[in-house]
């Protein structure tokens, strides 16, 4: 069978050599109806690019790292089907690099990553997206990046966001709509943004409520399964033990039901709880949790894209987006026993 190319393509199309390029590319300046004629082209002739002749032709890898440092598998499997599927629709290869935010020199760490695979781009996730010394260091190499899910830093950059104080104000006023008053809350890491903008949101219902903050309703978890079982120890063995427990995502909030179990605690009945990001243990547990969905996938797909137009075109403006979380209501959660 005769090798297609980017030659057979542009004959079957019946355009350019450079137009079947640009298309590949994602650039500009090609006109819907011929973009769609090439894209059928490459259908037909099942066509796939050549990486390494592609990266020789444009001096690039064609290779996005995408950075991460979270104890959710479930998380990280959600970041990585969003990136792989922007990536394979723009001809890209995805590079997932775990890294310890507090591990090896955090630097050397990724400048080792950028010189030994020749990254295009690097998509940060948190906490890595609030770095500042990171961040400042891509600048200094000239790297281009985008930031998924950044809360503290202010940064002139590609950043795609989720609304997470508003998103966990909305579910503890669900629980305070339910009668309850002593509502838990179980942190999440302390390295990521995440869990003081979670917090904020929490507080910030309370106090619209006239309800004073108990800090022996706080425990610090870090997003683990196990950190949930010990802070919900911590809550539920207390004297005031609350009537709700708001954890900062779904696998504390697992614990938190399992730990109930075991004391005997009947769920929803004597105790609600709910979690944070809508992972598959949340829909696959009974009682099924009360959560907030985000939009994982979907910002990372967008936040690779964004990156992969920004690498195409370096000048063009950053942009800011913001996609809303969503809240599911499910059987952990009902009105307070009176």
């Amino acid at each position: 069978m005769e090798k297609v190319t980017i030659n057979s393509v542009a004959k079957h199309a019946g355009v350019s050599k450079k137009t079947v390029s640009r298309v590949l590319n994602n650039e500009p300046n090609v006109s819907d109806a011929t973009r769609e004629k090439v894209q059928q082209a490459f259908k037909e002739l099942n066509y796939r690019p050549n990486p390494i002749a592609r990266g020789l032709a444009h001096n690039r890898s064609f290779i996005i790292g995408c950075l991460y440092d979270n104890p959710s598998k479930s998380y990280i499997t959600r970041v990585q089907s969003g990136a792989l599927e922007a990536c394979q629709e723009r001809s890209y290869n995805l590079l997932i690099h775990p890294c310890e935010l507090r591990g090896e020199p955090l630097i050397d760490n990724i400048e080792t990553l950028i010189s030994t695979s020749r990254l295009d781009g690097i998509v940060l996730t948190p906490p890595f997206s609030d770095n500042q010394e990171l961040v400042d260091h891509l600048k200094l190499r000239n790297i281009p990046y985008a930031r998924v899910a950044p809360v503290t830093l202010d940064d002139q950059s590609i950043s795609i966001k989720s609304n997470d104080t508003q998103a966990a104000y909305d579910i503890t006023k669900l629980l305070l709509k339910l009668g309850h008053k002593d509502i838990a809350f179980i942190k999440g890491h302390p390295d990521h943004s995440a869990t003081e903008a979670r917090f904020a949101g929490y507080v910030d219902a309370l106090n619209e409520e006239g309800i004073t903050l108990k800090s022996e309703l706080v425990a610090e978890g870090n997003f683990s399964y196990h950190s949930g079982e010990d802070s919900a120890r911590q809550i539920l063995e207390s004297a005031a033990r609350p009537s709700a427990v708001f954890a900062s995502n779904d696998y504390m909030a697992a614990a938190v039901l399992k730990v109930a179990s075991q004391m005997s605690l009947k769920v929803p009945d004597e105790l609600s709880i709910a979690g944070f990001d809508n992972a598959p243990i949340a829909r696959h547990i009974w009682p099924g949790l009360t959560t907030i969905a985000q939009p994982v996938e979907d910002m990372t797909f967008r936040a690779v894209n964004l990156l992969i137009d920004k690498i195409n075109a370096p000048e063009s403006e950053d942009i800011e987006e913001v996609f809303a979380g969503k809240l599911i209501e499910r059987e952990s959660t009902a009105p307070v026993q009176k």
